[in-house]
């Protein structure tokens, strides 16, 4: 972890989704935080030491959800698949199915796993579940503002959290979507799907404690 002192920044974007505007002033106190994301093996560990059962892993119940399909009352979670075509950019059921027996063990449904992506982020955890990891570890959750903060790395206003530039130099510096969405993946920068936690120096992105 690294302890990055208070400070008042500017937090948001006019550029990119709506939902980032406005700019605007924000602060925060000093804190700690991880440089690097949760991984698989670090969740394995937790659900090891304690017996945590994620919430994807659970039953929904009828109650929750009294307009579902009762044949989708079981533990599962969304799962990407990549359509031949999109008719309708706004359906977002196209590209996005419920998958029974999907979770953090495996991610992509039943017959996966995480044996190659041990230090892949691990993923299909919600609020709940990454709140129980963190107070396992001994810390706690960033806020939004505390992780944009410290994701920005104190270049303040800049359009990415390395300057400027998407591409610098024709290099690749953080692990997004290239061509065209959903249909198209590029996968330029190496990695079709989430990629392993790096060896050098990251932004950080993963659990905070605050003093």
């Amino acid at each position: 972890m690294i302890w990055l002192p208070g400070a008042v920044f500017y937090m948001g974007s006019d550029s990119h989704y709506p939902e980032e505007a406005p700019v605007h002033l924000a602060s925060v106190e000093g804190f700690w935080i991880d440089v690097f994301p949760v991984t698989n093996a670090d969740y394995a560990r937790f659900v090891s030491a304690t017996g945590y059962v994620t919430v994807a892993e659970r039953s929904p119940g009828a109650e929750d959800y009294p307009d579902a399909d009762p044949a989708l009352l079981v533990p599962g979670s969304l799962v990407f698949r990549r359509p031949a075509s999109v008719e309708d950019p706004g359906d977002w059921t196209r590209w996005w199915s419920y998958q029974s027996g999907a979770c953090w063990r495996h991610p992509d449904g039943p017959g996966s796993d995480v044996a190659g992506r041990l230090d892949h982020p691990v993923v299909h955890v919600c609020h709940e579940d990454a709140l129980a990891y963190a107070h396992w570890a001994g810390k706690d959750l960033p806020t939004e503002a505390e992780w944009e903060y410290a994701a920005r790395g104190g270049l303040d206003r800049a359009e990415f959290a390395w300057g400027d530039v998407l591409v610098p130099e024709g290099r690749h510096r953080a692990n997004i979507w290239q061509g065209q969405f959903p249909v198209e993946n590029l996968a330029e920068d190496g990695f079709e799907g989430t990629s392993p936690r790096p060896s050098g120096p990251s932004r950080p992105t993963a659990t905070a404690s605050t003093t």
